[in-house]
This record gives C-alpha cells, structure tokens and sequence, in this order.
C-alpha cells in the first residue's frame, strides 16, 4: 500500500508553523514582568488590550474598508472561530425565536452540529450557490415563506432582561472569500444585497474570513508581486457602510477570524469583529466573565507577533509562495490527469471579474486563494462520489471530501439539491501536502477513475 496521501485535510502543513515568531513573542511575553503580569491574570473579557489594537490595524491595513480606520471596540478576542461561533449563537440566538439558521450549499459541514448543539436541530437550511456564490432570490423566498408560518413568537421567551439585549430572528452562515468547500468568493453585489435582505429581515449574518489574506494571482505566468487589487469587503465591511450604515446599533454582520489557518490550529486564537454594542454583548457571556478572554496568554504571544510584523512577514514571504505553488501545481496535476477524464473545476467567477462589472471599470489581475477547490466528477462515472472516495481509500490510500459530506444538517430539500448538483463533486485541499505528494494524489486519483470506467 502506498503512503497515505491525505488531500480531504484542511489543516497548514507543521513545517510552515512560525515556530520561531511565537517563541519570540512568548519570550517579549515571558521576560517582561510587567507584560507576564498582563499575561498570566485572568484576561479583560473582550481580550487582551494591545491584541485588540493590534488586531485592528492589521485589518485596517489588510482591507483597507471604506469605512475606514477600524478601532479596538470593534474586536472581541476569541478562542478560534468554532468556538466564537458557538459563543455568538449563546448570546444572539433563542430556538424558536431564532426562526431558521441558513447555511450556503455546499456547506463546511462541521459548522452543522455547532448550530444543532445550540438547539437548532431541524432548523438547518441550505441555499444554493451559483457562480456569484449564494442564490438571494432562492433565500428571500425561503425566508419569506418562513415568515409567513403562523404563530412565531413576538418575542424571546427565555432571553430576555438587560443580559439579552438583542436577539435575531435569523442567522445566515457562510464563508464568503475562497469559501469551504466550494472555493467560490461572492461578488460585490451579492454582498451588498445580502447585507439588505439581513437587514429586512432581522438576520445576523455570521462570516467565517479566516482565508481572504491568503491570495495570488490565479495565472502562473503573474509574478506574486501583480496587482490584485483590494481584498474583498467583507460582509462586516459592506454592512459597516451600505447605505448609510446598520439602521440600529447591533448591525446585521460579523466577522469570524482566526489565525489558526495563518498560524497553527494550536494557537487558539481568533476574533470577532462587529458593531462596538455586538462586541461587548458578546464580552459579557457568562463564562467569560467568570473566567476572562478564553485564550489569554496565547493572545498576548499574536499581539507580540502582529505587533513586530513578523506574522504579516510570516504570510507574505512564507505562507503565499508556500501556497501559491502548491495551488499552481494541483492546477497542472488536475489539467494533465482528471481533465481529460472529464473532471471539472467548479469554484464560479474569479470576485474580479464580477466586480467589474458593478463598478464599471476594468478588472486587477484575477485572484485566486485560500485552501480549497472543488471539482465535479465525469458524468460517465458509474459510481458515486461517496463510493468513489471509499474505493480511494481502500485501493490507492487516498482520502477527499466528497459532495455529500457537504449537505445542510436534516435539510431534505438540501439533500435532494445534491443528487445531480454539488453531491457530483469532491474537495481537494493544497494546504497539507508538499508539491510532490499533491502530484501523486491526483494521479492516484485518475488511476482509480481509469480503472472504474474500465
């Protein structure tokens, strides 16, 4: 049996952990006594000062937003952006209040039972994706018809009271930017139109941005030096300032972050970042205030890192050239191998490209990112992708993610969408693997498909 070649796994290879910068910021930390005070106590709830500071002018100068400068009350400090979901559906959400919680499809299936484990089983839907990524008329008139049910309560039945100042009827969930699974980013306008539509109808959309500074240009031939262009708004960024900005104080979007995709998973370390009022509801969860910022000492070695820059140099002289040529080379492993077998990549239009036209002019070089593909497998293919995965596993010691993997949680509806739609696909990742081993994967691969169409 040959070595285990693991492209399901969407985790940063260990060799690209900046083991380095975070002993450097652990030892600023560690040798400072002052500074170990801070560190070692019981954190502020909404994070460790200078990490929020820092935080703010990374991404300040990261997306440079239209709504300008972004300030430290706009960051809460988490433990990563599992878990600040869970901790944002404690605070923001009731079951049965909170009608329905709407995931784009193909959706980042381990995010369902995060929304089931806080009440929401049955409650899950899916909305499919086209090449702009979610479909807002299919989720107008879900919402719609949803809203049109009798009985909805008026109001929350146990939140309530000054600890629950706000609670939402709806919760939209996606991965706008290089998404997980399908590798699409949404276009401007979509963005815009979904920030209006959460607006409308009371719904907290919920963004996971953990890949959007991970980006390069989509052509080989362009130097990483090409101009891109700005990275995305995100959908906090769109709602900060659409149309005069949020009409109340909670605002309908927030940005899940996390450094676990630019650091190491181990590091624990995320942030929101929303309205000044969402934040510091959102600071003030029980078990934060019992027991303080969930990650205080990490945090205090990525304030350190961030501060010196040595992450953003980690991102820009290590993690982009890592990625980009182990991008390049699945691309070329996926024309030469699976193409010709009737492989399709399926990851929509490049945002440049949409964007163009919304804003008139002509497009930055088309940008590609993050860690994820997806492809739809040949039509003549006798098995399915459930299958197909199964026999990689047991003949080649291939692993991938597969398209029924992707389904939206008890979503009747979302399963059928899959039979004949994203349920053909499957998802590679680059991340894990060097470029040699990525070869060999989609080679494996093609050897299985040869054999079965036999």
């Amino acid at each position: 049996m040959p070595e285990f070649i693991n492209l399901q796994l969407g985790w940063p290879t260990p060799s690209l952990f900046p083991s380095e910068q975070v002993l450097d910021g652990a030892s600023r930390i560690l040798q400072s006594p002052k500074k170990t005070a801070s560190a070692l106590i019981y954190g502020p709830d909404a994070g460790y000062v200078p990490l929020r500071e820092n935080i703010a002018a990374w991404l300040t100068e990261s997306y440079k937003p239209s709504g300008g400068t972004i300030n430290a009350d706009r960051i809460c400090v988490s433990n990563g952006a599992s878990a600040n979901l869970g901790n944002i559906l404690s605070k923001f959400t009731e079951p049965g209040y909170t009608r329905r919680i709407w995931m784009i499809e193909p959706s980042y299936f381990l995010a369902c039972p995060i929304f089931t484990d806080s009440g929401f089983a049955g409650c899950l839907r899916g909305v499919p994706e086209d090449e702009e990524g979610l479909d807002i008329e299919f989720l107008r008139a879900a919402i719609e018809s949803v809203e049109a049910e009798p009985d909805h309560p008026t109001g929350p039945k146990f939140k309530t009271g000054s600890r629950y100042k706000k609670i939402y009827k709806h919760i939209i969930y996606a991965v706008p930017t290089f998404s997980n699974p399908s590798g699409k980013t949404m276009s401007l306008r979509r963005r815009e139109d979904l920030v209006r539509l959460a607006r409308e109808f009371d719904c907290l959309i919920i963004t996971d941005d953990v890949y959007d500074v991970l980006r390069w240009p989509k052509d080989p031939k362009n130097p990483l030096s090409s101009h891109l262009g700005a990275i995305p708004p995100r959908i906090v960024d769109v709602d900060r300032t659409l149309d005069g900005g949020p009409s109340q104080p909670w605002g309908n979007a927030v940005s899940n972050g996390s450094f676990s995709k630019i650091i190491a998973p181990g590091i624990r370390t995320g942030w929101t970042e929303a309205t000044p009022a969402f934040v510091l509801s959102l600071s003030e969860l029980g078990a934060t205030r019992s027991g303080g910022c969930p990650t205080q000492i990490a945090g205090t070695f990525v304030a350190e890192m961030i501060g010196t820059g040595r992450l953003q140099s980690h991102i820009s002289d290590v993690l982009i050239p890592t990625y980009s040529a182990r991008y390049h080379t699945m691309f070329r492993a996926i024309d030469e191998y699976l193409v010709p077998l009737g492989f399709k990549v399926s990851t929509g239009k490049p945002y440049e490209e949409t964007t163009a036209v919304v804003n008139g002019h002509g497009p930055a070089v088309p940008g590609a990112g993050g860690y994820f593909t997806y492809l739809t497998v040949p039509a003549d293919l006798p098995v399915d992708t459930g299958k197909l995965a199964a026999l990689a596993m047991e003949k080649y010691n291939l692993k991938f993610a597969f398209g029924a993997m992707m389904a939206v949680e008890g979503d009747e509806g979302s399963l059928q969408r899959s039979v004949g739609g994203y349920g053909n696909g499957i998802r590679l990742c680059w991340a894990w693997h060097p470029e040699d081993e990525i070869i060999e994967g989609i080679q494996r691969l093609a050897s299985l498909v040869k054999e079965i169409k036999q």
